[in-house]
């Protein structure tokens, strides 16, 4: 990430220096830097006006995308992750979808186990980055959460879906996103209390 006034002129130049650096290290390291699957985010300042930059990097130009993905995150220049959201709540359907289909042939431990490994894993994976959000934002993946939650007991789609959750022990969403955010400082705190409070 490199953060720039918009008055900055030499913009590109540094940016193109930057991935040339990055490339000459990965070559060193026996990687290889693909310039066709580089992406190129541009986060503005609330203030600041929208830059048109276009990099070139070895025969590539590389322009700004609205959506840039990185290690299964689908970023936007607002960040407000809502295409990354749209995305994982599409496949999380799609496989709720497909485990419907088998539902009649599981028993509920099964069924509990895969809509966990397959589902609940991709509503936690890198969730602390949701933190902050509003909750109009996050609502989707708490409706995709109450449908695993019926899906596993095989309930109806308007059944109540407290108790469920209650029993299958699973925070909801934001409460996942905020229990995550708050984990690493744990160890932390154990270490400056008295050893009568620790947990």
């Amino acid at each position: 990430m490199l953060s720039f006034p918009s008055s900055d002129t030499q913009v590109c130049n540094r940016i193109s220096a930057c991935l040339t650096d990055i490339s000459s290290w990965m070559t060193a390291h026996h990687l290889k830097l693909n310039p066709s699957k580089t992406e190129l985010l541009f986060v503005p300042s609330t203030t600041g006006p929208h830059c048109d930059l276009a990099i070139s990097f070895g025969n590539s130009l590389i322009t700004p995308t609205e959506n840039a993905g990185s290690l299964g995150v689908i970023l936007d220049g607002q960040l407000s992750f809502s295409a990354h959201i749209a995305n994982l709540t599409r496949s999380c359907r799609f496989l709720l979808y497909n485990i419907r289909r088998i539902r009649p042939f599981l028993s509920q431990e099964a069924t509990q186990l895969l809509v966990q490994s397959l589902v609940i894993s991709s509503l936690d994976y890198c969730n602390s980055l949701l933190a902050g959000l509003p909750l109009r934002a996050i609502r989707p993946l708490q409706l995709v959460q109450n449908a695993a939650a019926r899906l596993i007991f095989n309930l109806p789609k308007f059944t109540h879906v407290t108790p469920l959750l209650r029993s299958l022990h699973w925070l909801p969403v934001v409460a996942r996103i905020r229990f995550k955010t708050l984990m690493p400082t744990k160890p932390r705190m154990d270490q400056r209390l008295p050893t009568l409070w620790q947990w």
